[in-house]
């Protein structure tokens, strides 16, 4: 217990860096008490109502909330208690104003480079001890607030790996630690031991420190508390309390209820729901109901069957049992995500939630028009004072951390609705830094995940692992696909409910079979299985029921071939668009450099102009810099979108971009050969909105045109008649799968595809778990190619085993969330497996030595010196015109020739680049040799690479 005479020392400091040097330094105690206070505002406020009782259960407190919130706020108001230890002396600032008993008590101090951190758990069973946590008693409570408080900077510690007392100081410093921790102690009313405390409780409630911490570190608040402090701890403790709820609304963290509408008025659609979205209306809340703990829902349908509506609806009856707020809506690639929130913007604006916090979430997300420069500049975060790392680029880089988290009114996946990439919350179940963080965003929301079906084995032991935990938090989660394989969904259900506590023996004996189309929903708690009303579901295939008719042209690339060469054969198939009826057509191309060479032939057969003039032919890929990509991607959903108005005559040319989640409709659409489900997702642009067309009318009147007699998929199968994969398509899919739908394709009765009722049983031919290879010939060609398809699939799921962190209920200390050696930061471990990117800007190197961001030398590259800030708006001018490009393209090459400027070196994002320096010669843009291949920037066909 404490003693009478051991006074508080406010001369040991919290925050220094960045404040008015011409006053003392914010003390601790005083930062402790803002985080305390901001912790409890978050549980009351920011929390939803399943997070409070996920959190209460685990401290095995369910029925006493207001216990598990006090010591919620404990662990907040205790977070930095390892700065009363050497930490005070890396600020010479700090050191001047220490008071002469905790001086003279540091003669012996080590002058170890510590993690304040790491101190802190160190010290942190004394100090709850001081606190009257027995140790014999709470001794599991006692460690888990100790891994807390040792991973409030984002990453948890092996007990073991603790300090030396001579870091800890002595007799003086140890009482200062427990006078400290007392008066948090105190303005939370003296709270208790809880009865046990959970590895994934106390991972949500690190979350909630981090969150706490960060949003009291921001400078201008620390100068405005440092100015007027109050003359007592507990008129402080008031204040703090009062400003809390100004701070989390200017993070835009405030939680928004929408006002619920009608379908057609909330999604700003005409017409009634499908059957399969009423469905989900009028029987998901009987299938719900009283559940307790969360459940998952898996919904299956064609592609243009309205999922992303379905899946909101469901969110709206989910949330509401379970007490979840907003939602997270995950898809595979950024421009589908870039397109998924201007919907869900739309949606939230109709629902009245112009006010709600939305954000869009992948690496390149702040770059999205939709956010203003002054958005970028962010609030300053006093993270730290010099102990958590080492000075240069990685110094900068730990400073930038919480400004990518707490951007002006921009959240990532912490805010109330996210939409974005499911790579940043496949983050959350890799080791690196803030993953708690991560998971605390995700398990107070609905969790929704598009194009489930587009993931590979990697990602979906990520995606399963993730799903484990949320499982273990009851968040209910919602899985949508158009060509899942059985296999693939009856793992990751079991995933979810092996995390909310179901055991792997009982599941093995299970299966959760989803019907086509319709939807699965599996009870949690229960394990009670309800699927969509037969009724519904046939009423469904009816009404979406379309005959697609698949015609398979084997090809040759290269020039030779004849009639049969790749080009001749898109020419022919093209050409009553170009020159005939008009009307729309698709062509998918496996590479981006077949994509602009098929581009270029189109454009000097039928129409010279360019795509940027406004020619009959478009082009669409990866490769093109930001700001043009999406420039380019709205022209083209535009023109094939449905509500017009349409173009007389159009040919899109275009890669993967285009075959999940972009609403597009066209007359024709001609792909390379493809696995199997990915043709089908291709084949989901053919004539998409006939339906709704055929009931409401055609834009502006029109319709199809007279040669496009019904919905037509054209195949370049180059693997027919005994032929190969193409070189140039290198690892793009794997050969197996290639042949495999070769095969499946020459099977087709009548050369038609049966949409929906024959979706699910090719799916399952080509990539189900089932028997697919004869062993007849093991040394064929396809007996190889078998062999190295699911060598490489059991390899990909190896690899992820050992990268994810453990399943929620196996994890007994917290320090296994990062349980690989070293600093793995979030740049360091990849969600998808051979996709290492790096980020190239193409600059323009003038004749007179000038370098620009364009070719006619009008924009110079920017540059400031090293205690200059570069702009907001110049970085986002960079790097909107980056393009993402395979790292490996640049192993050849000399570091030096695709370095950044000097002056961006030290910056977290230019820093990173690697600039193209392309000669401008007489106004024209010179190729620049980067190994044994030269790279330039077309202004109409994007990065060529040859």
């Amino acid at each position: 217990m404490l003693r009478k005479q051991d006074a508080l020392d406010e001369s040991a400091w919290g925050k220094s860096r960045g404040l008015d040097p011409e006053r003392p330094p914010y003390p601790l105690v005083r930062h402790l008490l803002d985080a305390a206070a901001m912790a409890l505002h978050l549980w009351d406020i920011y929390l939803s109502e399943n997070q409070r009782v996920r959190i209460a259960e685990g401290m095995g407190l369910g029925g006493e909330p207001e216990r598990a919130r006090a010591l919620v706020g404990l662990c907040a108001g205790l977070h930095d208690i390892g700065k009363l230890s050497g930490f005070q002396f890396c600020s010479r600032h700090g050191v001047q104003h220490l008071s002469a008993e905790l001086r003279a008590d540091s003669e012996k101090m080590s002058a170890d480079r510590v993690s304040h951190d790491v101190a802190g758990m160190a010290a942190a069973a004394e100090v709850l001890k001081g606190l009257d946590f027995e140790e014999d008693k709470e001794l599991k409570v006692t460690q888990r607030v100790a891994e807390i408080i040792g991973g409030h900077h984002g990453r948890f510690h092996r007990a073991e790996d603790g300090v030396s007392p001579a870091f800890l100081g002595g007799d003086a410093w140890s009482r200062q630690r427990v006078t400290h921790a007392a008066a948090v102690h105190e303005v939370l009313g003296f709270p208790v031991a809880p009865e046990s405390f959970k590895a994934p409780t106390a991972v949500l409630v690190t979350g909630v420190v981090i969150l706490a911490d960060w949003l009291v570190s921001q400078e201008t608040y620390l100068r405005r508390r440092q100015r007027e402090l109050e003359p007592s701890l507990a008129e402080h403790f008031r204040r703090s309390q009062a400003d809390a709820p100004q701070l989390l609304g200017d993070a835009g963290l405030m939680p928004v209820p929408l006002e619920r509408k009608e379908f057609a008025e909330a999604y700003g659609i005409v017409g009634e729901p499908n059957p399969l979205q009423q469905s989900v209306m009028d029987e998901l809340p009987t299938a719900v109901g009283t559940g307790k703990r969360g459940g998952i829902l898996l919904v299956t349908a064609a592609p243009g069957d309205g999922k992303s509506e379905t899946a909101l609806e469901a969110e709206r009856v989910l949330s509401q049992r379970f007490g979840t707020r907003g939602y997270a809506f995950l898809l595979p690639t950024m421009a589908t995500s870039d397109q998924m929130h201007g919907r869900i913007t739309r949606t939230l604006l109709n629902q009245s939630g112009q006010n709600a916090g939305l954000t869009l979430v992948h690496s390149m997300a702040w770059l999205n028009s939709a956010y203003a420069d002054e958005g970028l500049a962010g609030e300053a975060v006093v993270t730290c004072d010099g102990d958590e790392a080492a000075a240069g680029h990685r110094r900068r880089e730990a400073d930038m951390r919480p400004q990518r988290w707490l951007r002006g009114p921009k959240r990532p996946l912490l805010a109330q609705f996210a939409v974005g990439t499911v790579d940043q919350a496949l983050m959350a179940v890799l080791p690196v830094r803030h993953n708690a963080l991560r998971l605390l965003a995700l398990s107070g929301k609905t969790f929704i995940v598009d194009e489930a079906h587009a993931y590979d084995p990697y990602m979906q032991v990520l995606l399963g692992r993730l799903l484990n935990w949320l499982g273990a938090y009851g968040v209910p989660v919602v899985l949508l696909s158009a060509t899942l394989p059985a296999s693939v969904s009856d793992r990751l259900v079991k995933e979810y409910l092996q995390g909310a506590g179901h055991s792997t023996k009982a599941l093995r004996k299970r299966v959760f079979p989803a019907p086509y189309p319709g939807w699965l929903y599996v009870n949690a708690e229960s394990g009670q299985c309800t699927q969509m009303s037969e009724a519904q579901r046939q009423e469904q295939a009816r009404t979406r029921h379309m005959r697609l008719g698949v015609t398979v042209e084997q090809v040759v690339h290269g020039s030779q071939g004849g009639a049969r060469n790749r080009m001749a054969v898109i020419e022919r198939l093209v050409q009553p668009v170009a020159e005939g009826g008009g009307g729309t057509a698709l062509v998918v191309c496996n590479t981006v450099g077949d994509a602009q060479e098929t581009y270029q032939r189109l454009c000097r057969k039928f129409d010279r102009r360019s795509h940027a003039e406004g020619g009959s032919v478009q082009l669409l890929h990866a490769r093109f810099p930001g700001d043009v990509r999406e420039e380019r991607t709205c022209d083209v959903t535009d023109g094939l979108g449905r509500k017009g108005p349409r173009p007389r005559r159009r040919i899109v040319v275009a890669t993967q971009v285009v075959e999940q989640s972009l609403d597009l409709d066209a007359d024709i659409v001609i792909s390379d050969l493809a696995p199997l489900s990915l043709l089908l997702q291709r084949a989901g642009r053919c004539w998409r909105h006939e339906n709704h067309w055929a009931r409401y009318g055609y834009p502006e009147g029109g319709g199809r045109p007279a040669w496009a007699d019904g919905p037509r998929l054209v195949v370049l199968d180059p693997m027919a008649g005994g032929g190969t994969v193409p070189v140039q398509w290198g690892e793009v899919y794997s050969e197996f799968l290639l042949g495999a739908t070769s095969r499946k394709l020459a099977e087709l009765k009548d050369g038609t595809i049966s949409i929906p009722d024959d979706v699910q049983a090719l799916v399952e031919a080509v990539h189900g778990d089932g028997k697919q290879f004869g062993w007849d010939d093991p040394g064929s060609p396809a007996g190889k190619a078998w062999v190295a398809h699911t060598g490489k699939e059991t390899a990909e799921k190896s690899m992820a085993g050992l990268r994810a962190v453990f399943r929620a209920r196996t994890v007994a200390q917290l320090v296994e969330l990062h349980h690989l050696e070293g600093e793995e930061d979030e740049w360091e471990l990849s969600t998808r497996l051979g996709a290492d990117s790096v980020r190239m800007l193409c600059a323009f190197v003038q004749e007179d030595g000038r370098v620009t961001l364009d070719p006619e030398g009008e924009e110079p590259l920017p540059s400031v010196s090293e205690r200059e800030r570069v702009p907001a708006a110049a970085v986002r001018k960079v790097m909107r015109r980056t393009i993402p490009v395979r790292s490996d393209w640049l192993h050849s090459s000399d570091g030096d020739s695709v370095s950044p400027p000097e002056s961006w070196a030290e910056h977290p994002m230019l820093g990173d680049l690697h600039v193209l320096y392309q000669p401008v010669q007489a106004g024209t843009v010179q190729a620049v040799h980067v190994g044994d291949k030269a790279l330039r920037l077309d202004e109409d066909l994007g990065l060529v690479r040859g």
